[in-house]
C-alpha cells in the first residue's frame, strides 16, 4: 500500500521540489552502473557513520541525500517527495523549504549515527529528509485527501484515505521496524525515517503557530488551504453490436 497522489496540487510552482527530483534522478544516472557508471562517486559520497564519529567524510551528511541504491529506491523516494513537498513548499516558500528539507536529511542522518555509531554500512537516500517533509505535512494537512495504491495478492484497488492515517501507519511502522532490528543489519534506516520524521514535525511548528494553530485547521479543515481537485473515475467504454 502505498500513495500515488493528493487531491490538492499546489498552486504556485513547486521550484524546489522540482529541482529536488531532478538534482536525485541526475545522482542516479551518473552513478548507475548500466548509465553513467561513476561508481566511484557514489563510495565518496555516501554516510559512513563510523566515519562520521571519526570526523572524516562529514559531507556526506549532506550528499547522502543524493544517492539511491536502486530504481525501486528513487523511484518510491521521489514519489513521496513529490506527493507531500509541494503543498508544504507553498506554505514556506522555496528558500525556507529547501532549508527545512535540508535540516531534516542532517537530523535523519543523525539519528542513524546515534543509533548505530560503528556502523561502517553505507547510508544513502533520501528518505530521512523526506520524512521530515511527511512530518510537516501531517501537522499542517492532516485532513488532506490522499489517494493509496493497495495490492493483496492479484486484487489491486485505489482508495482515498485522510493524509493522517498514511502517515501515522507509515512513522508506526517504522517505529516498530527500528525496535525489531536493533542489533542487526536489515539495509534500511529506520531510525533515519523516524527522526526525519519527528524533525519534520517539530521544524514546522513555528509555520503552525504563526498560521494560527488550531486555527489555522479550523479555517482550512485540515487541508491545504485552496480548492481541492476532482479526479474523474476512468471507466472501461461499453461497445454496442
Amino acid at each position: 500500500m502505498f500513495p500515488i497522489r493528493d487531491h490538492n496540487p499546489s498552486e504556485t510552482r513547486p521550484y524546489v521540489t522540482i529541482g529536488l527530483i531532478f538534482a536525485n534522478a541526475l545522482m542516479f544516472i551518473l552513478t548507475a552502473p548500466w548509465a553513467g557508471g561513476m561508481t566511484g562517486l557514489w563510495d565518496q559520497l555516501a554516510l559512513y557513520p563510523i566515519a562520521v564519529t571519526h570526523g572524516q567524510y562529514l559531507w556526506g551528511l549532506i550528499t547522502h541525500m543524493f544517492l539511491h541504491a536502486g530504481l525501486m529506491h528513487i523511484a518510491g523516494n521521489m514519489l513521496f517527495l513529490w506527493i507531500y513537498g509541494d503543498n508544504l513548499e507553498d506554505q514556506m516558500g522555496h528558500l525556507g523549504f529547501l532549508l527545512f528539507y535540508l535540516a531534516c536529511g542532517l537530523v535523519a542522518a543523525g539519528a542513524q549515527i546515534l543509533a548505530d555509531p560503528n556502523s561502517s554500512v553505507p547510508m544513502v537516500g533520501a528518505s530521512g529528509a523526506i520524512a521530515g517533509v511527511m512530518g510537516g505535512y501531517l501537522l499542517m494537512f492532516p485532513k488532506a485527501k490522499v489517494d493509496v495504491l493497495a495490492i493483496i495478492i492479484i486484487i489491486v484497488k485505489i482508495f482515498t484515505i485522510p493524509a493522517w492515517v498514511m502517515l501515522v501507519a507509515w512513522f508506526g511502522l517504522q517505529l516498530v521496524s527500528g525496535y525489531s532490528m536493533m542489533g542487526g543489519d536489515s539495509g534500511v534506516a529506520y531510525w533515519a525515517h523516524a527522526g526525519g520524521f519527528i524533525a519534520g514535525i517539530v521544524l514546522t511548528v513555528p509555520l503552525f503557530l504563526r498560521r494560527g494553530g488550531v486555527q489555522f485547521w479550523n479555517r482550512t479543515h485540515g487541508r491545504p488551504p485552496h480548492d481541492p481537485i476532482s479526479y474523474r473515475q476512468t471507466r472501461i467504454p461499453e461497445v454496442r453490436r
